[in-house]
């Protein structure tokens, strides 16, 4: 089925007469009838009945002719979208979770005003699959925390190296103090899938679960339902503190005997995409500037 068809089959159902369509069409009429019958045959239904004196369409015909419309609209309204708009800049970005995915609106803001054709798309895909799609250059970048022991062809930039932190709610025992060390972490906690943090984050959660007993333990799919057991002051969870990234209504304490965590963007050295170099230090600039007032 094509559009030649499609509108072959709308203007013989409008004007039930082949000699007017061929002529609306500009094409000869054996070709408005090979038209039809092509997607006829195509169909495995007629779509009009003929005889030496009049055309009618068929029952097939007329239950056809309002998805003809929708087929034929579509096409051609995709067809003009895409000639209007070739020479837009498509970037693709990834990260894991909403925390990170809110830290792109302030940087293209400021990227979309320099290339007025940037138009952005957003993948939000777990570890480690965003970075598969990175290395099969499906996206252009891709924020989300460096891990030392893991060798990669990947080029990583880091925007901030920041504390891990227990995130847990005003109300939480915990949230007295400025800091603390991990022996003090104590109470209910929260820890999340495997799938969903890096293997740094999942080996601090694994070490602090063994030593609780079962009922203190809970179990979140993602780092967002983690983060809506502790706003329900259900326990506490673990998380890097990343100023910009923060949760309303929780608080961040940062657990100054455990590692800090690199945080940054990852892309290809070689992706030669005209706005990765700007969006690289745009994002480095909004990342240092939050550090600096955090």
């Amino acid at each position: 089925m094509n559009t030649v068809q499609l509108e072959c089959f709308l203007s013989v159902a409008e004007h039930l007469n082949f000699s007017k369509a061929s002529r609306e069409l500009k094409i000869t009429q054996p070709a408005v009838s090979h038209q039809i019958q092509a997607l006829e045959e195509e169909l495995e239904v007629k779509l009009f009945s003929r005889t030496s004196k009049s055309v009618s369409l068929t029952p097939e015909g007329i239950l056809f002719l309002s998805d003809a419309k929708l087929i034929l609209r579509t096409a051609m309204s995709a067809k003009e979208r895409l000639g209007k708009h070739e020479h837009n800049i498509h970037l693709e970005l990834g990260c894991h979770n909403h925390m990170e995915l809110s830290l792109f609106p302030p940087v293209l803001k400021t990227l979309y005003a320099e290339f007025p054709l940037l138009r952005p798309n957003f993948h939000l895909v777990p570890f480690p699959s965003i970075f598969n799609m990175l290395e099969n250059r499906q996206v252009h970048a891709v924020l989300g925390i460096r891990e030392e022991q893991k060798k990669s062809s990947l080029a990583f930039r880091e925007l901030c190296s920041v504390p891990m932190a227990c995130v847990c709610s005003p109300e939480h025992p915990l949230s007295v103090h400025r800091t603390l060390v991990k022996s003090q972490l104590s109470g209910n906690f929260i820890a999340c899938s495997p799938r969903q943090v890096p293997d740094a984050i999942f080996t601090i959660q694994n070490n602090i679960l063994v030593n609780l007993p079962p009922e203190c333990r809970f179990f979140a799919e993602n780092i967002e339902s983690a983060f809506t057991m502790a706003k329900a002051e259900i326990g506490y969870t673990l998380y890097p503190d990343i100023p910009q990234a923060r949760e309303a209504g929780l608080c961040y304490i940062p657990i100054t005997n455990l590692p800090k965590i690199s945080f940054g963007v990852f892309y290809l050295e070689d992706d030669d995409h005209p706005v990765l170099k700007r969006f690289l230090t745009l994002i480095a600039q909004y990342l240092d500037s939050g550090m600096q007032r955090g």
